[in-house]
């Protein structure tokens, strides 16, 4: 059993037995191929959520309503990221070895890797929806094949063709796209959420990994993130976009990633990041009940 950690998110006061939501932070960005600092966003996130309410409008719902155990960081080296996931694939197997859900904070998104493999060591028929302006399918970057760039295409080396479904692409290398036509492998949306409500039903009961990389919003919404792509989409369609997946399919581990709460001084992407994870925390709890 995991301790409460000192400083929590807005209205994660649930203990670890009574929880049904287990948050934790991976503050990880080595492999950040463009600007660095994703390494502080989850504690960023801790301190800003309280500028927040624990009640949302958009669903009438109040966070304070839903057991969420927040158990803080994993204390992860830098450099080569091999020890990182590892940690942190050895706690989501923990949060489900006790049957409740993991709620990752990053980090780069190659964080999500290691919460995908002990989903899918869980749930071999696992399937991945996946909100981001880059398509990560790359086989390596710059010699690495563990790179934030490269974490859907190592995703699809354990899940395989047909189960992964990304929306919101509007970045990748030339590469990237060859090795997927016609949606051969992976099924990509390019720039908006067209046809997720097709693919949830497509999915149906079977058990889902929700990743949202947060440079999916357009970059005057959310300037605070490593590799901002103009032409993003906007905080009311990520929200609605976030309750849609939840609401319609059977979500068993998630993350939220690519923060860097130091590249905007203002704090408007901190408060932009905290308001989603808000609105996922709560949607979990709503369909949990």
């Amino acid at each position: 059993m995991l301790n409460r950690n000192v400083e929590t998110f807005l209205g994660c006061e649930a203990s670890f037995n009574e929880a049904s939501i287990i948050l934790f932070g991976a503050p990880f960005d080595s492999t950040t191929s463009y600007r660095p600092g994703t390494r502080f966003a989850s504690r960023a996130m801790r301190q800003e959520s309280y500028g927040l309410e624990t009640y949302s409008p958009y669903q009438g719902c109040d966070l304070s309503d839903y057991a969420v155990f927040d158990s803080g960081d994993l204390e992860l080296p830098f450099g080569d990221p091999t020890e990182p996931l590892r940690m942190i694939r050895e706690r989501t197997e923990m949060i489900l070895a006790a049957s409740k859900l993991p709620f990752l904070i990053g980090g780069e998104h190659l964080v999500t890797l290691g919460a995908v493999e002990a989903v899918f060591a869980k749930y071999p028929d696992l399937h991945i929806i996946h909100f981001d302006a880059h398509a990560d399918l790359r086989e390596e970057y710059l010699g690495n094949p563990l790179s934030h760039a490269c974490v859907i295409r190592r995703c699809w080396d354990l899940l395989g063709d047909g189960r992964i479904s990304q929306f919101g692409i509007r970045s990748g290398d030339r590469n990237e796209f060859d090795w997927n036509p016609g949606n051969q492998h992976v099924h990509t949306q390019l720039f908006d959420f067209e046809g997720l409500r097709q693919t949830l039903a497509a999915i149906g009961d079977k058990p889902v990994y929700f990743t949202v990389d947060l440079d999916v919003l357009d970059p005057s919404i959310f300037p605070g993130t490593g590799t901002p792509e103009a032409g993003g989409v906007s905080f009311t369609d990520l929200l609605h976009a976030v309750r849609l997946v939840i609401g319609q399919s059977n979500v068993v581990g998630c993350d939220v990633t690519e923060l860097a709460p130091t590249l905007d001084p203002s704090g408007v992407s901190t408060a932009v990041a905290c308001k989603v994870v808000r609105e996922m925390l709560i949607a979990l709890g709503r369909k949990s009940e």
